[in-house]
């Protein structure tokens, strides 16, 4: 079947903007994920019968080569931020990426996409990027012309990053600045990472590369804090975290993250300890024809909600200052 792309994890943050722009590009898409009823909405992204949605888990081989049944390329998209039950990292990042490959060999499909983080690194301490790492490993010794894509932090309207500090600072006067705060990061826009997974599923001279995917900007972590919070309208202290405080804090995270989502973990704090910018050894957006788009254009569009009175709270102040103009 022509133009048939599987994609694992496709109704999530990243992958809805990946499922939109591969159905712009004339695409059928087979949308593959844990609970289909829960994203019956993701038909609605393309024409009538472009999209589907099935079942697949990427611990269980039959369901997965059930998924790639008659599919040109296969993209994975499923990964964690933190680990809660059976769903680890290894299961996830390794195990998974490795099933998904290996189901897409039985299944003969022609190519395979994996998306990977940005400082993925197989001697990294953080768990998150070691195990990003060795699912990297796990495709391409299946698919050495397997395409990796490595996204800094995705943001974006409804992403896991500025509405989780910034939901965090309605509820505490003061936010923690791990490590001081130092830590440097190139967040990218999730339409950006979206149209640059399409471009890289439907460019056959992808194959083999290896993409970093970082914005037009770098910023230190108090930077990034500091943006969120004047677009909120919050004032909060920002509190240097000494590196041996912060693993505490972790530690004693970990204890509750079964129960409620922890604000950090012991595994965050030590990929906090480098930086996470692009490279430079690799290709990246532009090279897809891709230009990033700016935290500027895009944090009002949908960070007015934590402010005081909403949308509209400075909307009088807008308006006097448009009439001195």
């Amino acid at each position: 079947m022509q133009n048939l792309v599987t994609v694992f994890g496709g109704s999530g943050f990243v992958g809805t903007q990946a499922v939109r722009y591969l159905a712009k590009a004339g695409w059928r898409v087979r949308v593959a994920i844990r609970n289909p009823n829960l994203a019956y909405k993701m038909r609605l992204l393309g024409d009538v019968g472009q999209i589907d949605v099935v079942q697949a888990n990427i611990r269980n081989q039959p369901s997965i080569e059930r998924a790639l049944d008659g599919a040109t390329v296969s993209l994975n998209l499923a990964g964690l931020l933190r680990e809660t039950g059976r769903q680890g990292f290894q299961a996830i990042h390794v195990m998974g990426a490795r099933n998904v490959a290996e189901a897409a060999r039985t299944m003969g499909v022609a190519r395979v996409v994996q998306m990977s983080a940005l400082g993925a690194d197989p001697a990294s301490p953080s768990k998150y990027l070691r195990t990003k790492a060795e699912g990297e490993a796990a495709v391409r010794a299946v698919y050495a012309n397997a395409t990796i894509v490595r996204p800094s932090i995705v943001f974006g309207n409804g992403d896991g990053f500025f509405n989780r500090f910034a939901a965090m600072a309605q509820l505490s006067p003061a936010l923690p600045l791990i490590g001081g705060g130092h830590t440097r990061f190139q967040p990218v826009f999730v339409g950006d990472v979206g149209q640059a997974l399409a471009r890289v599923v439907t460019d056959e001279a992808t194959a083999g590369q290896t993409y970093e995917l970082g914005g037009p900007g770098a910023f230190s972590f108090k930077e990034l804090m500091e943006k969120m919070l004047a677009e909120t309208g919050q004032h909060r202290l920002l509190i240097p975290v000494p590196w041996p405080v912060a693993s505490a804090l972790g530690s004693l995270c970990d204890l509750v993250a079964g129960v409620i989502p922890p604000p950090v973990t012991t595994d965050q704090v030590e990929a906090l300890r480098s930086d996470n910018v692009v490279s430079g050894q690799y290709p990246g957006l532009s090279d897809l024809g891709i230009t990033p788009t700016s935290l500027e254009a895009v944090l009002p569009t949908y960070l007015y909600s934590y402010r005081k009175g909403g949308q509209y709270a400075d909307q009088d102040a807008r308006e006097m200052e448009a009439g001195r103009a």
